[in-house]
């Protein structure tokens, strides 16, 4: 294997974020390596799948399904564990529902009839979670009003902001990253419900890099907070460490993927 590639499909505003990391485990462990993040997350999804990308970070769902795939050649990496005190420092995060800060919407209940956008269909946090929590409540999509797909956690948020649509279900990390770079969203959104906890989105890898290398990697990763500039990088996302999460801890994920079958997104 001539070089590593790494990748995310996750929101754009953790790609700077991989572009380090991929830079770090390069130098780190002396390995040639790249980063590809200027196509598409799918096209990223789609090369990770045939084999030309090595490494993906992506969400606990689409990983699950592909675990679970005939002659599935992955496994877990390593998984972020997020700084702020919410985490309880496990590798878990949440999908906050959020609408603009003046409107009327004060709880779920008032969600009835509400304008609402997703991100994308596949999404845990933006999609099937809401989806399964409806179901949980003997619901369906018609109970919310227009239902739209955004295209992205971050266009949700802008959706909200300019009054687009009433609610969404955000991404709790994709919240804290936005709020960073633009304190004011503390002011002009807020939250109404949270759903979760859900397992952290991982990093995984090809079966066909060496095992070997696989751990190399996976102990570089895992000690990364431990080094000063690990940490600086790690700290420039809010992210407090890597760990390494076991397959059950999707298993939630799993069954709330089941649940969700039960709605479909009204077109």
């Amino acid at each position: 294997m001539n070089k590593l590639t790494l990748t995310s499909c996750m929101a754009g505003n953790a790609d700077p974020f991989v572009k380090k990391l991929t830079e770090y485990l390069a130098t780190k462990l002396q390995l040639p390596m790249t980063s590809t993040l200027d196509i598409s997350w799918q096209e990223r999804e789609q090369k990770f799948d045939n084999g030309e990308i090595q490494i993906c970070w992506i969400c606990g769902l689409p990983y699950a399904w592909k675990a679970d795939s005939t002659g599935s050649e992955i496994e877990l990496l390593a998984t972020p564990v997020l700084e702020a005190s919410r985490y309880q420092n496990k590798a878990v995060y949440y999908s906050d529902i959020m609408v603009p800060a003046e409107s009327d919407i004060q709880t779920f209940d008032d969600l009835q009839g509400a304008s609402w956008a997703y991100n994308e269909p596949n999404s845990h946090s933006g999609s099937y979670l809401m989806r399964s929590h409806l179901a949980a409540l003997g619901l369906d999509s018609r109970y919310l009003g227009k239902v739209i797909e955004s295209g992205a956690h971050q266009e949700s948020i802008k959706m909200l902001l300019n009054r687009d649509i009433d609610a969404s279900a955000i991404d709790s990390w994709v919240f804290e990253l936005e709020l960073a770079n633009d304190p004011s969203l503390a002011t002009r959104l807020r939250v109404i419900e949270t759903l979760g906890p859900s397992g952290f989105p991982p990093f995984i890898i090809s079966k066909q890099v060496p095992e070997h290398l696989r751990q190399t990697l996976r102990s570089a990763m895992l000690a990364m907070d431990k080094d000063p500039l690990g940490r600086e990088i790690l700290d420039s996302v809010k992210i407090s460490h890597f760990t390494q999460n076991g397959d059950r801890d999707y298993d939630s994920i799993r069954e709330m993927a089941k649940l969700a079958q039960q709605v479909e997104w009204s077109k």
